[in-house]
């Protein structure tokens, strides 16, 4: 990287961070808590005066309960956040519960939407999507059958297009061209991309497995067919997720030996099949370091002037003993994580709380936050070598070890990462 002293004086700002690319996708294994970073993603950026739209493609209830809402979900969108309300939106609430959380049941998860506000656009009347004001959070789902109708009705099929839907011309669609349904859905997202409607789209992406063929179904399609709205479709699709102007991956993962080998296979895996940038990888459920562990209790408890009993003390000293050993573990596969995977980290500390809601939530996009100030400010004269991303690594957050601060930061931190010879 050339210029990288004057930039190191610098640090990343929120605004600058989350505007790098419009649509930012968060993947991840599931159960590393993709969605509750998304939420965590939208909650920081409107903090800054971003407008945010995030999109659903399964159907959690995730993200709503997070910003302390009960809804379901539809195409047309809901209100999860308006502007200047914090978590106070108009619209009814629904249930809904993450589970897919590095900080699960008992840590970091995400809720889903409500109604209000801006919608954006229906499959029935084919309205345009609408822009979303600034500091807002808005959330959609986003299906094939959804995009498909909408995409006849906008060609002027609207009067057929329920009619060809119920008698299931998607499956007939589907069975003859492998990957129209991710067409479909990213041909959306590119949609409103092109739209301009939010500051930032966040994508709460499909866990690892399926998130990789998602993705790369566009450069299939694009190397399967010869011409014709399909092959258009997948040439503007592969053109957004190959521009890190406009679309970055941000992978999630927990400091544990499996979610650390898949974020390391999906980051080389997405660049070489899909040729899309990264941006940090977010390190979630990340145990604060503790002080003192190996003083037995006894010992402890003598100094402190009081008296406890020897089961207590017992307890006590095993309790310790696991907090170190798990200190110890989460430490070797943070700076694996490092070694194997030159990006800069944002860490989460884990939460000890059941559930997700509005207060977590602001604690986790506060911690974010954090985390982001501590990177440096992206180059703006980056290497024409093309040096990528290759030993451009560091780490910034709270809790789980060394936080501190290194690597070219912001959602632009990506390139070409590098797999290190084994």
């Amino acid at each position: 990287m050339s210029g990288g002293n004057a930039t190191l004086l610098k640090v990343m700002d929120v605004r600058t961070f989350c505007t790098q690319s419009t649509v930012l996708i968060v993947a991840g294994k599931g159960g590393v808590g993709k969605t509750t970073m998304s939420a965590a993603l939208a909650r920081m950026a409107a903090d800054a005066g971003l407008s945010v739209l995030v999109v659903e493609l399964e159907g959690r209830p995730g993200v709503p309960d997070a910003f302390g809402h009960k809804t379901v979900l539809d195409y047309a969108g809901s209100v999860l956040s308006a502007a200047g309300a914090g978590e106070d939106t108009a619209g009814e609430d629904t249930a809904g519960e993450d589970t897919a959380g590095g900080n699960t049941a008992g840590g970091n998860t995400a809720a889903s939407s409500t109604d209000g506000g801006q919608s954006a656009g229906t499959a029935d009347s084919g309205a345009v999507d609408q822009q979303i004001a600034k500091g807002t959070v808005q959330a959609r789902r986003i299906t094939p059958d959804d995009a498909l109708l909408e995409y006849l009705a906008d060609h002027g099929l609207r009067r057929v297009s329920k009619r060809l839907m119920s008698a299931g011309i998607i499956d007939v669609v589907a069975g003859a061209i492998p990957g129209i349904r991710d067409i479909l859905v990213l041909g959306k997202i590119k949609q409103i991309e092109r739209s301009g409607i939010a500051d930032l789209v966040i994508v709460d992406a499909p866990a690892t497995g399926h998130a990789m063929t998602f993705l790369s179904s566009a450069s299939g399609l694009l190397d399967a067919a010869r011409g014709g709205p399909v092959r258009t479709q997948a040439a503007d699709v592969v053109e957004l997720l190959t521009d890190p102007a406009r679309c970055q991956v941000a992978l999630v993962t927990l400091p544990e030996e499996m979610p650390v080998n898949e974020a390391v296979d999906a980051a080389y895996a997405l660049e070489d099949s899909v040729g899309i940038a990264l941006g940090p990888v977010i390190v979630n459920g990340c145990y604060p370091d503790l002080s003192g562990l190996g003083t037995p209790a006894t010992e402890a408890a003598r100094a402190a002037g009081v008296t406890i009993d020897d089961p207590v003390a017992d307890a006590l000293d095993r309790a310790g003993a696991f907090r170190q050993t798990r200190q110890a573990l989460q430490a070797e596969q943070i700076g694996r994580l490092g070694r194997e995977l030159p990006l800069s980290q944002l860490r989460v500390p884990f939460l000890f709380s059941a559930t997700i809601g509005p207060d977590e939530l602001h604690q986790v996009a506060d911690v974010l936050a954090q985390a982001v100030h501590a990177l440096p400010d992206p180059d703006p004269d980056p290497d024409p070598a093309g040096g990528g991303t290759s030993g451009r690594q560091g780490a910034a957050g709270t809790g789980g070890g060394s936080g501190g601060s290194g690597g070219s930061g912001g959602v632009k931190d990506s390139g070409t990462v590098t797999r290190p010879p084994s």
